[in-house]
């Protein structure tokens, strides 16, 4: 790929970014996981669903 297919590429998904409104822009988000599941995994969770019951 060269320099400038590469250039054409990166200013179409530009374009396509900012004509998407904000709003749909802000639901495509995912929301972010709580830290403790991001640093330790899966521990944390099953942790909570022992204390639960």
């Amino acid at each position: 790929m060269s320099f400038q297919e590469y250039l054409k590429f990166l200013t179409r998904l530009f374009v396509q970014y900012m004509e998407t409104p904000k709003d749909e822009r802000r639901q495509r988000k995912m929301p972010r996981e709580s830290w403790s599941s991001r640093w330790f995994g899966a521990i944390p969770m099953s942790i909570k669903l022992l204390w639960r019951k």
